[in-house]
């Protein structure tokens, strides 16, 4: 899952300033999922929003609050509600008077495979932004991007006046994002992906991992990655008596972190759900198969 990019080591704590509009704080939770850590962004010179405020860690908050010194704080948004991305934003919210604006709140409906722990279930926005709302303040504009795919909910922002695009988990510096079923969807994900190739955003700052200087070579570098993975499963399960997920990730992802492993399984399983809509493979008993044309 994880791509061949350098990452330097990034101190916690410390507001990085990027751009004339955009500065970063990494918190300290790197994990095999993380990375680094989450990546805070602030954006504005007097007038603040706060993209992605991360886990509810003391220190992250203090460092946050540093970091703002103070300055209104118009807006605190979440590209989506995984608990190391918006967990933060209600204490923020009451230490600086921000506003908490931006993805839906995720309830899961199903009966099926759930992956509740990992979302946020006390996330409560002020607001919530859909497709196409901006949000303003001094010297800056923020515009929604949906881009369901890695969960139901995600959002990106573009910043106008910099042409930039915060991805969240959409899109991450460092690895392919997890599209875990059954609240990830790899159809969406793949229909998000052509909407950011077809734009013409000069940087990527995502949540995880470096900024991204090639930004539509880098989204249509990873929907070749997925449409190899799904090649792969395809060529998989052309094999007599078909096969079962855990056995297809241990040939896949040969030399990837084992960690990583039941992660890899739940993309491989979006990509079934996938091919199985498309009446392309189907599922007996735990195996899956091609079906025959």
């Amino acid at each position: 899952m994880t791509l061949p990019f350098e990452t330097a080591e990034l101190p916690t704590g410390i507001l990085a300033q990027l751009s004339p509009l955009v500065g970063r704080v990494l918190a300290p939770n790197p994990s095999a999922f993380t990375y680094t850590g989450t990546e805070t962004y602030l954006i504005g010179t007097t007038e603040l929003a706060v993209i992605d405020p991360g886990p509810d860690i003391p220190e992250h908050l203090e460092a946050l609050e540093r970091a703002i010194g103070g300055r209104p704080v118009k807006a605190i948004l979440c590209t989506h509600t995984h608990r190391d991305h918006s967990p933060a934003a209600r204490p923020l919210a009451e230490a600086t008077g921000g506003r908490i604006i931006g993805c839906a709140p995720l309830t899961l409906m199903d009966d099926g495979p759930r992956a509740d722990a990992a979302f946020d279930a006390d996330y409560r926005p002020d607001r919530v932004l859909t497709d196409g709302e901006q949000i303003s303040g001094e010297g800056w504009t923020l515009e929604a991007l949906a881009t369901p795919g890695h969960t139901s909910n995600h959002l990106c922002f573009a910043l106008l006046e910099e042409n930039a695009l915060f991805t969240g988990d959409h899109i991450m510096g460092w690895s392919t994002t997890v599209v875990s079923p059954p609240d990830g969807d790899m159809a969406d994900y793949m229909r998000s992906m052509q909407r950011l190739v077809e734009r013409d955003d000069a940087v990527y700052y995502p949540a995880h991992g470096d900024q991204v200087d090639n930004p539509q070579r880098l989204a249509r570098g990873m929907m070749g990655h997925r449409k190899h993975r799904e090649g792969q499963i395809v060529r998989h399960l052309r094999e007599p008596g078909g096969a079962a997920i855990p056995d297809m990730v241990k040939e896949m992802y040969k030399g990837v972190d084992p960690r990583l492993h039941p992660a890899a399984g739940r993309s491989v399983l979006a990509h079934l759900l996938d091919l199985k809509a498309r009446g392309v493979v189907r599922e007996q008993n735990g195996l899956w198969e091609t079906v025959a044309a």
